[in-house]
């Protein structure tokens, strides 16, 4: 089976030719300190560069009352700083040089956005911290969609391609946007007529989804597991290898559709923090994985642990930045 996963996508996992349709405030620096003897970290602050509602909001979230419960911090405080795929975000982490008081939840869909949206701030000026969770990516549609299943979906969308826009909470080169364009090419759909709609995160995307902007989705399955189970959308096929627990709908390669593919999210810090900041970060992020909260977690959200932290998360990092860089370059968006 040929595998699309992230880690292993290529310049030519995408057809050449394919045609796709700073601010902030500096905050004083402080130190953290880690768990244990020293105590919980306080006065901690989580950027979440996107909505509510969204995969990085559930994620970041999920982190925060893991850490607190767990003792390894307390009075965390999450916040949204939306824009621009993330890098709105993403420019306010760079500016907080030396604060060791702030982390931010990324992800696959930060590093696409950087180059799709030529920003100034990049991830190779933060401190990696760790990379947490990969995710299938869900097929959905609205719950009174005509479309009962991917082969009616794919039916419809290569009869007419540019009136079925795919919805996806990614800008270019992010996992909601390579998703659908490498369906396409593996189910015959011509990738340049693909109309492709950019939401600014999850909680956006649903409400498109279920206000009938879109005819379909790519996302998160997390992100519409309750929606599915209410009833207001419906999920056609998930993207992993295996099926995910808890969710009523088949893989691809179940339909006969040979594509594989994951998300994933992780945790950096602010650039010009100190070794033994992150240390304490690392540490501290270690023990909340090793955690029973911590895998109950996993469990109920359907996420796959793919815990990495510092120097190897940084390495990856690095790898993941070169090939989405050269699959947008390719793209000529980049």
């Amino acid at each position: 089976m040929r595998t699309a996963s992230v880690r292993k996508l290529t310049v030519g996992a995408l057809a050449a030719g394919l045609v796709l349709t700073g601010c902030g405030t500096t905050a004083d620096g402080g130190s953290a300190s880690g768990g244990g003897a020293d105590g919980p970290i306080s006065g901690l602050r989580l950027l979440v560069p996107n909505s509510p509602g969204s995969g990085y909001d559930t994620t970041g979230r999920a982190v925060a009352q893991v850490m607190e419960d767990e003792e390894l911090a307390s009075g965390i405080e999450v916040f949204n700083l939306e824009g621009a795929g993330g890098t709105v975000g993403l420019q306010r982490l760079v500016n907080e040089d030396g604060n060791a008081k702030m982390l931010m939840q990324m992800g696959l869909g930060v590093v696409g956005a950087q180059f799709s949206n030529q920003s100034e701030a990049t991830l190779d000026q933060t401190t990696p911290i760790a990379k947490l969770i990969e995710e299938a990516e869900a097929i959905v549609v609205p719950g009174d969609s005509p479309f009962q299943s991917i082969d009616d979906l794919v039916a419809a969308w290569k009869a007419d391609p540019g009136n079925t826009p795919v919805g996806g909470a990614s800008n270019p080169g992010g996992p909601d946007h390579l998703t659908p364009m490498l369906l396409a090419q593996e189910t015959g759909v011509d990738p340049t007529a693909v109309n492709y709609v950019s939401y600014d995160g999850g909680g956006e995307l649903l409400a498109g989804i279920l206000g009938g902007d879109v005819a379909f989705a790519a996302t998160g399955v997390g992100e519409v597991t309750e929606a599915a189970e209410a009833g207001d959308v419906r999920i056609l096929a998930v993207t992993s290898e295996e099926a995910v627990e808890g969710v009523d709908a088949p893989t691809l390669t179940d339909e006969g559709i040979d594509l594989v593919f994951a998300n994933w999210r992780g945790i950096v810090a602010a650039p010009g923090i100190s070794d033994d900041e992150k240390q304490a970060f690392v540490d501290a992020v270690t023990e909340m994985h090793d955690s029973e909260a911590w895998q109950q977690v996993l469990e109920d959200q359907g996420w796959t642990d793919a815990f990495v932290v510092g120097d190897d998360f940084a390495s990856f990092l690095t790898e993941e930045s070169d090939r989405v860089e050269s699959v947008m370059s390719e793209l000529g968006l980049a």
